[in-house]
């Protein structure tokens, strides 16, 4: 996080362990009054999953990825997530996989071979383990969608929510001590701006978030949830044009590619079902 000059606030880590305890911090109310739930241990552990691979670690791989690659490109490789969920579903939660989502995910992993290629050309200070990072982070979400689906139904999305950041609020805090975010907090006076703006991106775009997103997981599969990361390519492009980031037309052919092959993985199924029922009622 940097001042309007440039200046650094916090590091990357500080990011991202400031960031889950704020919101664990929010939504602690709402932990309290689901407490009874952690009773059951196979929840516990279950949660626990949830928590540092939906939540904890990918805060820490992602801010740490975009001081090597840009926000817009950060953005394109989180397209990764439909397609590793949907693998993920059919090898370890039995999931059934058509022939047109075979293809799709097929197409979305050649797009994300591609794309992770086309990093090498980011005139920035990256390298491929940035782009791992988040590569990683994508799987760690995509493991954390599929619990939620097959193994947590009994559960409702803020409590979900709620006890699976209850669960990684202390290891967050103990992270912040050990990394400097006290000291930085007291002694950088361009901190409580910075604190205004990770205050914001907490609560809105992590606590609550993530309330409304388990929320399309319990409702629906977990491919038509993660498909709302459609959007975030285009989103992050924009933002990071705003800012002079450099994205090439390598870049967002691959991105089209990912994008392509997730809609073929998961919307042409939905439409070739409608249409089946539709000439079954004729």
């Amino acid at each position: 996080m940097f001042t309007d000059d440039g200046e650094a606030i916090f590091s990357d880590s500080q990011v991202g362990s400031l960031r889950i305890a704020i919101a664990s911090f929010v939504l602690l109310p709402f932990a309290l009054r689901a407490l009874s739930k952690l009773k059951d241990f196979k929840v516990f552990l279950l949660l626990t999953v949830v928590g540092l691979l939906g939540n904890f670690f990918p805060a820490f791989l992602f801010t740490y990825a975009e001081t090597g690659i840009s926000s817009g490109y950060a953005g394109m490789l989180n397209s990764f997530t439909p397609i590793f969920a949907l693998l993920i579903g059919f090898f370890f939660f039995k999931d059934r996989l058509t022939k047109i989502q075979v293809v799709g995910v097929v197409i979305g992993t050649i797009g994300v071979v591609a794309l992770m290629l086309s990093g090498r050309d980011l005139s920035i200070n990256g390298g491929m383990i940035h782009i791992l990072a988040i590569v990683l982070a994508t799987i760690f979400y995509a493991i954390s969608l599929n619990t939620i689906r097959h193994k947590l139904q009994s559960l409702k999305s803020f409590q979900i929510s709620s006890l699976s950041f209850l669960i990684i609020f202390l290891p967050s805090v103990v992270v912040s001590l050990l990394n400097g975010s006290v000291t930085t907090i007291r002694e950088n006076p361009h901190a409580s701006e910075g604190l205004m703006y990770l205050g914001a991106l907490s609560i809105v775009g992590t606590a609550f978030a993530v309330i409304i997103f388990n929320r399309l997981i319990t409702l629906s599969s977990v491919l038509y949830a993660s498909s709302v990361t459609y959007l975030i390519p285009i989103v992050a492009v924009i933002i990071g044009f705003s800012f002079h980031e450099k994205i090439n037309m390598y870049q967002i052919g691959s991105m089209l590619i990912v994008l392509s092959g997730v809609f073929i993985a998961n919307v042409l199924p939905k439409l070739k079902k409608r249409k089946n029922e539709a000439i079954k009622y004729d």
